[in-house]
C-alpha cells in the first residue's frame, strides 16, 4: 500500500531533497512551503518529468490552524497520514546579548513549535493505524550548542527531547521518532560563510568536506524503511561532532 508522508519546509535545501528522494521511492509525498512559492512550483514541475506525482501545500507550520488545514487537507484526500518530516527552520547569527523576544519567538516558533503542533496534529492518525514515522530534523548545535546561534541551538536542542520522550510514548503504538542531526550541510543557510571560513571548517571536518543535501536525505529514507530505530539522533556531520 502506497505511503502518505507530509514533508515540511520542503520547497528548498534539506526538505527539497527530502521530498524529492521519498516521492522517487514510491511515496506520495505533500511538500509543505510558506513563502517559498516559486521554489515549491518548480519542484512539482521536475518530479513531473520523471513522471511523478506530488502534492506541493502552502502553510505556516508555525501557526497552528494552518497545520489543522495542511493535515486535514492530507487526510482528505489520502486517508491516512504514514510519515511526517519536521524541517522547516530558521536560523540567526547574532551576539546573544544583542537577541530579542521577537528573535525568540521567531526562532522557536518556526523551529520547535512547529514540530510540536505537527506531530501532535498527525499522531492520533497514526496511533488509530498502529503505524507512523516521525523525524525531525534538528542541528549538531542541538546536541553541542553553537556561539552566535543560541537561540537556534535552544530549538533545535528541544527538537531532540522532543524525539526522545516522543519515541517512549508513542513506541507502543508502532510509531518510531527519531532526529537527524546535520553538521555543515551546503544550502542556502551557510551562504553568509566566506571562502576563508569554509575552509577553515573543512579542516576542522576529519573527513575534509562539508556535506550535501542528498546525505540527510538517504538518511532519512533509511528511518522510513526501518523498523526497529526511535528515540535516536543521528548527527551526520563527516566526524566534526562524536559524542
Amino acid at each position: 500500500m502506497e505511503k502518505i508522508a507530509i514533508v515540511t519546509g520542503a520547497s528548498r535545501g534539506i526538505g527539497r531533497e527530502i521530498a524529492k528522494t521519498l516521492a522517487q521511492k514510491g511515496i506520495k509525498v505533500i511538500a509543505n512551503y510558506n513563502k517559498s512559492e516559486e521554489d515549491a512550483k518548480q519542484l512539482k514541475e521536475e518530479m513531473k518529468k520523471e513522471n511523478i506525482e506530488i502534492d506541493i501545500y502552502k502553510a505556516d507550520v508555525s501557526n497552528r490552524e494552518q497545520i489543522k488545514k495542511l493535515v486535514e487537507y492530507t487526510l482528505n484526500k489520502y486517508k491516512k497520514i504514514d510519515i511526517l518530516i519536521n524541517n522547516a527552520g530558521i536560523s540567526e547569527y547574532k551576539l546573544f546579548t544583542e537577541e530579542t523576544d521577537e528573535d525568540w519567538n521567531k526562532i522557536i516558533n518556526n523551529n520547535l513549535y512547529s514540530a510540536f503542533a505537527m506531530s501532535q496534529e498527525v499522531i492520533p492518525n497514526m496511533i488509530h493505524n498502529k503505524n507512523g514515522c516521525i523525524i525531525n530534523i534538528s542541528s549538531i548545535w542541538g546536541m553541542v550548542g553553537g556561539s552566535l546561534e543560541v537561540i537556534y541551538s535552544v530549538s533545535k536542542a528541544g527538537m531532540d527531547g522532543l524525539t526522545k520522550a516522543l519515541a517512549k510514548e508513542l513506541g507502543p503504538s508502532n510509531i518510531r521518532v527519531n532526529s537527524i542531526a546535520p553538521g555543515l550541510i551546503n544550502t542556502s543557510m551557510n551562504s553568509n560563510l566566506t571562502y576563508e571560513e569554509l575552509k577553515e571548517l573543512k579542516d576542522e571536518i576529519p573527513l575534509g568536506k562539508i556535506g550535501n543535501v542528498e546525505d540527510i536525505a538517504r538518511c532519512v529514507n533509511w528511518l522510513v524503511n526501518d523498523e526497529f530505530t526511535t528515540g535516536q539522533i543521528i548527527s551526520i556531520n563527516g566526524g566534526w561532532i562524536i559524542t
